[in-house]
């Protein structure tokens, strides 16, 4: 996909860095997201320039599954734009480890190629492979979300959940390092939503080299989380542990409740 730049940028790009967060296994591992002081701003027909992100800092460790969180319009999808290379930032400094992949909220725009075989193998036409390692890549893939038993099936006679997995081994078969995934269950219903989250974790525990940064407002996905990242008005307000994060956010909604009862 590709997304016109909206504003100028003087990006710098990071160095790989490390953390001592604590990962999966609880071992030292390097990061595999940063960015520093992220800005992005768009130009209105009127001639305003209108802030969407303010000074966005963000330290992801390699590995491990975090979520990026906040109200409607907060600015975290425009994160993961930028952190996919889909938008430029206006400045700030970045690093995302390589290879990466961006996968949308709707897999329809994605998923596009007849079969789940087919779709899944898409991306590696242009990696000069052999018919035997074409077909061994997308085998694993399909077999790290759950989807081996619909390598012939139709794309068209899948769930939502079941492309959006699809859309995945797509990613897992180009042996990406990062996952950048938007709201993916936004459009499914329980069954498809815990099938999407379940795969995304049981890919990071395989692989152990797979980091996940997923976009959601559904609060209870926290549970399945290593880390996470709140954000309101285009900023980030807090940055840890997933169950930090989630009494912060239960207290703010308890206190906008009090509020309003009041």
């Amino acid at each position: 996909m590709n997304l016109s730049t909206l504003a100028r940028t003087s990006l710098l790009h990071l160095s790989p860095l490390r953390s001592t967060s604590s990962t999966r296994d609880n071992a030292t591992e390097s990061v595999a997201i940063e960015g520093r002081n992220i800005n992005f701003s768009v130009n209105t027909r009127q001639g305003r320039i209108v802030p969407i992100l303010k000074d966005c800092s963000i330290r992801i460790p390699s590995g491990q599954l975090w979520m990026l969180l906040g109200p409607n319009g907060c600015g975290k999808s425009t994160l993961l734009k930028i952190l996919a290379g889909l938008l430029t930032p206006t400045n700030g400094a970045l690093y995302v480890r390589r290879p990466k992949s961006y996968v949308f909220q709707n897999p329809d725009h994605q998923v596009v190629m007849p079969t789940v075989e087919a779709d899944v193998a898409f991306g590696l036409g242009r990696l000069n492979l052999t018919n035997s390692e074409v077909r061994s890549r997308v085998s694993k893939a399909l077999e790290a979300v759950g989807m081996s038993e619909y390598l012939q099936r139709p794309v068209q006679t899948l769930s939502g959940g079941q492309k959006q997995r699809v859309a995945i081994a797509g990613a897992l078969a180009e042996a990406c390092k990062v996952l950048l995934l938007d709201e993916l269950t936004t459009f499914l219903d329980e069954s498809d939503q815990m099938g999407v989250i379940k795969a995304v974790q049981n890919l990071l525990d395989i692989s152990g080299e797979v980091t996940a940064l997923w976009v959601t407002h559904r609060l209870e996905e926290l549970e399945y989380a290593d880390g996470a990242v709140y954000m309101e008005d285009g900023r980030v307000i807090m940055h840890g542990d997933a169950a930090s994060i989630n009494k912060f956010i239960k207290a703010k909604q308890s206190s906008y409740i009090n509020r309003i009862n009041s």
